[in-house]
């Protein structure tokens, strides 16, 4: 299972295709730290993750290819630009855990 910080149409393998998005709690990604492989493509982005989720999530620019039947932890951060070096969340700002189903 990836841990994501954007989704894209382009990830997925096979269409015609379902994909679900699940709101969850920190708690809920939390149980997958062991399991999550990082597809987060920016070093202040992976180090907020990192920081909010309590283990490390590195950065790790790739492309990620989605079948039926995988699943993703998107984490949707919106807020002001994270400035260069920011391992903390931004005021106003938030991240939206998400589970991406592909079916």
């Amino acid at each position: 299972m990836f841990i994501l910080n954007a989704f894209s149409a382009n990830m997925l393998q096979d269409m015609p295709t379902t994909v679900t998005f699940e709101e969850v709690s920190v708690e809920w990604v939390k149980q997958y730290a062991m399991v999550v492989k990082s597809a987060v493509g920016h070093a202040d982005t992976a180090s907020v993750f990192s920081t909010v989720l309590g283990f490390e999530v590195p950065m790790n620019r790739t492309s990620v290819v989605l079948n039926k039947g995988d699943e993703a932890i998107l984490g949707q951060y919106s807020g002001p630009r994270l400035p260069e070096g920011s391992t903390t969340l931004p005021d106003n700002a938030k991240i939206r855990w998400l589970h991406v189903r592909v079916r």
